[in-house]
């Protein structure tokens, strides 16, 4: 059983990160509930939250299927939002993220995410951070359960060896009484002002390598050329690489969202070589979007993208389960099989992608690494400016004169 509710980590506040993603841990707050699942019903339960959506994921023998409908029942009707439950989700949150400190990988994607976004969505971290969650309250909760967590923007894919009579008959008993919102939550949003285009230059001293990136708005989840966007992006990958050997962990990604998403240009460089490399993204933008990949770099493309679509599926029936609920979110059939749609793909759809995305696109570009190193080498940069020290309530103060 795969339950969706479509309102994920961009419903979250302004300046409270990690709200949806609260509101999902306390669906089933009781590690003793997973396991109670893993052991005694011969499952998993799982719950993920992105910025389009929270999905649970549980699974059992067939012949329990009430008991896991039940669960889901008790998790959604049943909901703790007290006092205290939110405080200890909260700092456990908190607790977690601060045992893994962010790579320096993690904070330059998160700056050129922040760079491009501003403070659209999808320039936050999904999950929060440490800056934000301490700000979530009880209240934000609450008002994420009254205004989204409703049956009406909710679906549900049950695949299994169970009578689909029996099956509806639990359905009405168990989640019969989920109500329905009295009014729809728009999922609208103020499109972000363009990026600055100077190149945001982060200090990390004492590193011997800079993280850059570049990014460009991408496409969205359900866009017609989505595929099409993640093929372009290995062509990218694999002519930046080539133009600059010395790129390490280097990759072009495409995230696409339920929204415009984003493209990102990721790599570690020696300190010399930032500006070459930022360069180089540049020019492959511009060269695909006038001329398009070869055949080879086509059929390359095609591979990675094949075995990244693999790799995000968590098998055979969680991709069927994820193509039911993404056609019930489009009123559609069910979209055709991944591989079908790559095969498909043309040098010239890759070109008029490439046009689309990179034609006249406004660019958010961050390099990472030993300042003073980065300032001799970038070109056209930006310092952030240093956050003013906040005084606590135990600082002396120093009475004012009056005059």
């Amino acid at each position: 059983m795969k339950l969706r509710l479509n309102s994920g980590a961009a419903f979250d506040l302004t300046g409270k990160a990690g709200t949806m993603a609260l509101l999902a841990d306390a669906l089933f707050p009781d590690p003793a509930t997973r396991e109670y699942v893993n052991e005694e019903l011969g499952g998993h339960l799982e719950v993920t939250t992105t910025y389009d959506s929270i999905d649970v994921t549980i699974s059992g023998k067939a012949s329990q299927a009430e008991r896991l409908i039940e669960l889901l029942r008790n998790a959604i009707l049943g909901l703790n939002l007290s006092a205290d439950s939110v405080s200890k989700l909260r700092e456990a949150r908190i607790a977690q993220l601060g045992k893994a400190p962010l790579s320096n990988s993690l904070v330059a994607d998160r700056a050129v995410a922040t760079r491009l976004f501003g403070t659209f969505p999808y320039g936050r971290a999904a999950g929060g951070d440490l800056g934000s969650l301490p700000k979530v309250e009880r209240a934000d909760l609450m008002l994420a359960q009254e205004r989204l967590l409703h049956s009406d923007n909710a679906a549900l894919v049950v695949i299994g060896g169970i009578e689909k009579a029996r099956l509806m008959r639990a359905l009405r008993q168990l989640l019969g009484p989920w109500q329905k919102a009295d009014r729809s939550v728009p999922a609208t949003f103020r499109q972000p002002n363009a990026p600055d285009e100077r190149t945001l230059l982060m200090n990390q001293a004492g590193t011997s390598s800079a993280e850059i990136r570049l990014a460009v708005r991408g496409l969205a989840r359900f866009d017609r050329d989505a595929i099409a966007a993640s093929m372009l992006a290995d062509v990218a990958r694999q002519r930046w690489q080539a133009a600059v050997p010395e790129l390490s962990s280097a990759s072009v990604r495409h995230e696409a969202h339920n929204l415009p998403g984003i493209l990102v240009f990721a790599a570690s460089v020696p300190p010399a070589t930032a500006q070459k490399a930022l360069a180089a993204a540049q020019d492959v933008m511009k060269a695909l979007a006038q001329t398009g990949p070869t055949a080879d770099e086509l059929a390359r493309a095609a591979s990675a993208t094949l075995l990244e679509i693999g790799k995000r599926t968590g098998g055979e029936l969680d991709q069927i389960a994820d193509m039911w609920l993404d056609s019930e979110l489009q009123k559609t059939q069910t979209t055709a099989n991944p591989a079908a749609e790559v095969s498909r793909v043309s040098v010239t759809d890759i070109q008029r992608v490439a046009t689309r995305l990179f034609k006249d696109a406004k660019q958010a570009k961050v390099v990472l690494g030993d300042i003073e190193q980065l300032k001799t080498t970038v070109t056209n940069f930006e310092i952030p400016e240093a956050k003013p020290e906040l005084k606590t309530a135990t600082d002396p103060q120093k009475p004012t004169r009056k005059p």
